[in-house]
């Protein structure tokens, strides 16, 4: 069986379960990040471990289910939890839920990370809206045979594509505007990632914020990519839960980086909401 064909078993598996559901906004919830999905209704959960071929979430804070549902009236596909490259899965396997996605029919994507604050004036539990990215993970998930069957839209699918606008302008603009609704001031950064699973060292820190890197984790940016490649558009939302190495006294720990997600869920949670009520308005007016 294809990669191409055990994504359609998975998608096919996944549409059954959701019913009259037919979401066109999705939500990938990082660490810590997770209760996000407690404000859904009339849920429909499908925990990843019963999906064709979907890889398991095996990291504290990735509860590893998909949700269903509606959110703030609007109907929204949320995944609980994302697999990593560091836990030991193929480039494949970690972009394989993104195509899931895109093939039920996502026209857009909130992808939310827990990330290192390299810019110093970040405060902890900052949001921070990703105008940008720099892969630094060594590995593109594109690598191999191109697929255009995985288009979701004319001009998607090509072996060559423009990542100009790796992360939409005008959901951009629709997040700034629910943060501001929220009480929020939503800065803009650039979102570095590497593969993980140590964290960074003081040293790689400073050659990043060289970079224009104002923000490190370890996800996000493979998910962009396929997502682009798909022809569904990207919002991403980094959540400072540590400062980067050599801007903190005291050793990094994933605890932190859980605890510190924990505390923001809340605001997280209203500006998501407000989103998804938009951004599925938004593509419905695009058909």
């Amino acid at each position: 069986m294809t990669y191409f064909d055990q994504v359609t078993e998975a998608a096919r598996f996944v549409r059954g379960r959701l019913g009259k559901l037919a979401p066109k906004t999705g939500v990938v919830l990082g660490s810590g990040l997770g209760a996000v999905a407690n404000k859904v209704k009339e849920t429909v959960v499908i925990p990843y471990h019963e999906i064709p071929h979907f890889p398991q979430s095996t990291v504290e804070g990735h509860s590893g289910k998909l949700i269903a549902g509606r959110l703030g009236g609007a109907q929204v596909l949320i995944m609980q939890g994302r697999v990593h490259y560091y836990e030991g899965y193929s480039p494949a396997q970690v972009t394989f839920p993104m195509r899931v996605l895109g093939s039920l029919g996502i026209g857009a994507v909130i992808l939310t990370n827990a990330a290192g604050g390299i810019k110093e004036s970040y405060q902890l539990g900052q949001l921070v809206a990703l105008s940008d990215h720099i892969n630094m993970m060594g590995w593109n998930p594109l690598v191999g045979p191109n697929e255009p069957r995985f288009a979701r839209r004319r001009g998607a699918g090509l072996r060559f594509f423009d990542m100009t606008e790796a992360y939409s302008k005008r959901l951009r603009a629709l997040a700034q505007q629910a943060a501001s609704d929220e009480g929020i001031t939503l800065e803009e950064g650039v979102y570095l990632a590497v593969s993980g699973p140590s964290f960074e060292t003081p040293a790689e820190i400073r050659a990043f914020r060289t970079m224009g890197a104002t923000l490190v984790g370890m996800s996000t940016v493979p998910e962009t990519i396929v997502a682009r490649h798909m022809g569904i558009e990207v919002l991403g939302i980094s959540c400072v839960t540590n400062k980067a190495a050599g801007l903190n006294t005291q050793p990094l720990s994933h605890e932190e980086v859980f605890e510190t997600g924990r505390l923001v869920e809340r605001r997280l949670s209203g500006v998501v909401e407000r989103l998804v009520v938009w951004i599925s308005t938004m593509l419905e007016a695009d058909l």
